[in-house]
């Protein structure tokens, strides 16, 4: 969603709140586990658990947070078993929704996140409903309030270093680059003295659905607020943009 919409920029703002830190925290040890579980606990075999690692670190994770989710993650330290599978659905105005969800109970979290959808609007869907609407890519953000950015010198470097595409915002630029790319590019990026806010492999929509009704897209907005809110729902992707002065008209009020 960074790039195309501006609740890019509010989930921006949103994941600074110190009353969200803890459950990022929750979310991101997950991740750190499974990923150690199912790879194993050197990050440099293990490219999934370099890249919950290296999300970790953005988010300013204690480093002891880190080591022991990957201990637990290879059963050096007692945890608990988590799954993860993939949901699809629909919020209002027919914008496709993609949910990441990693859980210890998976009829718990069933049960959940079909209540947080019903209860805003959205539904649940099929397996593949949604997902040929989306390719998995790399996904680079840089603040650009904490950081000053010309935008033709990071454009040029950032296609140098081997990037896809760059979406530029007014308070963020979003580098899109394959999958298998994210850390070589991020490497050389950093080199040429970028500070990135967040990088991962994301779900990025190949077409955008424009919400223009304000009604409409304040549903959209709230519903994939409390889904992100959920502790199992690790991600949510949507294919949705909202017009600035739609965004402006709400923002207020969301």
């Amino acid at each position: 969603m960074a790039g195309h919409s501006k609740w890019a920029n509010i989930k921006h703002k949103k994941a600074k709140e110190d009353k969200r830190r803890g459950k990022l925290f929750s979310k991101l040890v997950k991740k750190i586990t499974v990923a150690a579980r199912n790879g194993g606990g050197d990050p440099e075999t293990n490219n999934d658990l370099a890249l919950a690692i290296q999300k970790a670190k953005d988010a300013n994770m204690p480093k002891d947070n880190i080591e022991r989710a990957i201990k637990r993650g290879t059963g050096e330290l007692e945890g608990v078993e988590y799954e993860e599978f993939v949901y699809e659905g629909y919020a209002p105005a027919g914008v496709a929704l993609y949910m990441e969800i990693m859980t210890d109970n998976r009829n718990r979290a069933a049960s959940e996140v079909r209540h947080v959808l019903s209860k805003n609007g959205g539904n649940l869907g099929e397996n593949g409903c949604v997902s040929w609407m989306f390719e998995r890519k790399g996904q680079l953000i840089i603040d650009r309030i904490e950081q000053e950015i010309d935008e033709d010198e990071i454009m040029m470097s950032a296609l140098e270093a081997g990037a896809e595409d760059i979406n530029i915002e007014e308070d963020s630029v979003e580098i899109i680059t394959e999958a298998g790319a994210l850390k070589e590019v991020r490497t050389a990026m950093e080199e040429a003295g970028y500070k990135f806010s967040s990088g991962d492999v994301a779900m990025i929509p190949e077409n955008i659905l424009d919400v223009t009704d304000p009604s409409e897209a304040k549903k959209v907005l709230k519903l994939i607020d409390a889904l992100e809110d959920h502790d199992d729902v690790q991600e949510v992707y949507a294919n949705f943009n909202i017009p600035d002065e739609v965004m402006e008209e709400i923002e207020d009020e969301i």
